[in-house]
């Protein structure tokens, strides 16, 4: 894990050097509608959460740009209206997102993401030992940045990693995370 995030951070600075003058930093705050897919899942429901982290934005040229981010990102399931049916899955996340501008200040948005699992619990009970570390995805998304340096995303992380990690359960699902977020570059 240190490691992905040592080059991670090489990447970042090597790619800010390209362009140093022009790459901009800021953070970012939102809501996620998480839930689980795969075998045997329509008995479960999506749970509401939250986003934020860091990010950067370091343009290659006048349409495309490069976006990593680093957020932390509650995410898990339900098993029904019941809140003791509640299971979190906390992430620390690192989304390597492309921007193609559309028009200015107007973008899709796509790239691969990481995610390390911080925590599993269901009604306070540690869970971590039955999910992954490590969660692949690959997220798609539209944003809009003002001049002001204000931003809005919405995006959808499409879980390719089976997430839970029980040998006598044979069921196997994936993360599917919609984010809305609201953020802002501060220079």
């Amino acid at each position: 894990m240190k490691k992905l995030l040592l080059v991670t951070a090489i990447t970042i600075l090597g790619l800010a050097q390209v362009n140093a003058q022009d790459v901009q930093f800021g953070a970012k705050l939102g809501l996620n509608f998480a839930s689980v897919t795969g075998d045997g899942n329509s008995s479960f429901d999506p749970v509401t959460s939250f986003n934020y982290g860091l990010v950067a934005e370091v343009p290659l040229s006048e349409k495309f740009s490069f976006q990593p981010e680093v957020l932390y990102s509650g995410q898990g399931f339900s098993f029904d209206s019941d809140e003791s049916s509640l299971v979190q899955l906390d992430y620390l996340t690192v989304p390597l997102m492309g921007k193609y501008y559309l028009t200015k200040g107007l973008s899709l948005e796509a790239g691969p993401q990481v995610g390390f699992l911080v925590s599993a619990k269901q009604d306070d009970v540690n869970l971590k030992d039955n999910y992954k570390g490590l969660d692949f995805g690959v997220n798609f998304g539209v944003g809009y940045k003002f001049d002001s340096g204000l931003n809005f995303a919405a995006s959808y992380n499409v879980g390719l990693s089976d997430v839970n990690d029980v040998d006598s359960f044979s069921d196997k699902y994936k993360n599917g995370v919609m984010q809305v977020s609201i953020g802002y570059f501060f220079f």
